[in-house]
């Protein structure tokens, strides 16, 4: 839901957290959780650790309304289900995100959100939605080779998500 984009925004920056730079992290460096690839892709140039380390919410806001949340069509998305999958694509991605959602809905999960989908996903109960969507989530996360280092924090976050995606699905 439209309305619920700044809140989605500000709930997924309180998971990503401020510069980081893991060497078992294959995201590389980080910012409030924009990889410095990502980053150099959306601007169209390089970029060094110094502008890593300048980036702040607000220019990042912009990145993440397009490459994510617009992606996904968050606007058209049912309440509740719109963050969690939002929150599912910051972290495993876009196409990742489309599909879990696509095969919980019973359409063909090519990945790209579009008319048909939003319609099965809308008919779909909201918080059952998010439920089946965080659990794959979950089964996701746990066979990366990176849950030994990563899975307590992972696995916390879909927690939390699931927890404030159920109830803002319970709320619409």
């Amino acid at each position: 839901m439209r309305e619920n984009w700044d809140a989605s925004f500000k709930m997924v920056l309180k998971h990503e957290g401020g510069f980081v730079n893991h060497p078992k992290d294959p995201g590389g460096m980080t910012n409030l959780g924009v990889t410095k690839r990502a980053w150099e892709e959306y601007v169209g140039h390089g970029v060094d650790e110094a502008a890593m380390r300048a980036l702040t919410p607000e220019i990042v806001q912009p990145f993440y309304k397009k490459c994510y949340w617009d992606k996904l069509r968050g606007d058209d998305l049912p309440s509740g289900i719109d963050y969690a999958a939002y929150d599912l694509a910051v972290n495993s991605g876009t196409g990742r995100a489309a599909k879990y959602l696509q095969q919980i809905a019973g359409v063909a999960a090519d990945g790209a959100i579009g008319p048909k989908s939003i319609e099965a996903i809308k008919s779909c109960n909201a918080e059952e939605t998010v439920d089946a969507l965080c659990g794959m989530r979950l089964d996701f996360l746990k066979r990366l080779p990176t849950w030994d280092t990563f899975g307590k924090g992972w696995g916390r976050r879909v927690e939390e998500v699931e927890a404030k995606a159920s109830e803002m699905a319970k709320d619409a």
